[in-house]
């Protein structure tokens, strides 16, 4: 299964959402739906999407904590975890389970201590503080095929410059969805996102 490397982040969403929410993205052709576990219900959200759109996207978590969190992910039929901090017993449990990690990384100490624990891609959180200079500084010292994604403040105004500094794709949250926000508005910024990206890559 091909993805393109946007990562929809639905902070807040309610079970009841996830599905339609979900398919209106998929449609649109974004892939890859992060549900962090600070949401409602959030473990049930990613077994509901999972179970409807298992076969067309990539359903994982946000906000994992603690490796007990990976394995409710995986229960659940989650496929990736994505993590705030560079935290090496979630990265190893995640691989133990053959979920793929993004763990959040704001230096190259967190990088490098992310990469040595078997880490499939980076997430650098805040991308607007970092900014895509501090990116850039960053990626002439990293693995060279290893995906880098800009997550917090990143946007299609500004995929340009993040991808001009290395970074393979993006986190995307209340871009993309806000709680309560319809599957037809989330529809209608998830194809905003996905043309932005297309646009951006095509180099």
């Amino acid at each position: 299964m091909n993805h393109r490397h946007i990562i929809a982040i639905l902070r807040g969403i309610r079970t009841d959402e996830a599905v339609p929410v979900c398919t209106a993205l998929v449609e649109a052709g974004i892939t890859l739906i992060e549900v962090p576990l600070n949401s409602p219900n959030a473990v049930g959200s990613i077994e509901a999407a999972a179970k409807a759109l298992g076969n067309r996207a990539e359903i994982g978590a946000g906000t994992v904590l603690t490796p007990e969190d990976v394995r409710a992910v995986a229960g659940a039929g989650g496929t990736f975890i994505v993590s705030p901090d560079t935290n090496a017993a979630v990265i190893a449990e995640t691989v133990r389970l053959g979920l793929k990690s993004y763990p959040g990384v704001f230096s190259p100490s967190d990088a490098f201590a992310a990469i040595r624990a078997g880490a499939t891609g980076l997430k650098f959180f805040p991308a607007e503080v970092l900014g895509a200079k501090g990116i850039k500084a960053m990626k002439a010292v990293l693995p060279p095929a290893l995906p880098l994604y800009a997550v917090g403040g990143a946007n299609p105004d500004n995929f340009g410059d993040f991808f001009a500094a290395g970074c393979s794709g993006f986190g995307l949250g209340t871009y993309l969805f806000k709680p309560d926000m319809s599957a037809e508005d989330v529809a209608a910024r998830a194809a905003l996102a996905v043309a932005a990206y297309d646009k951006g890559n095509q180099g």
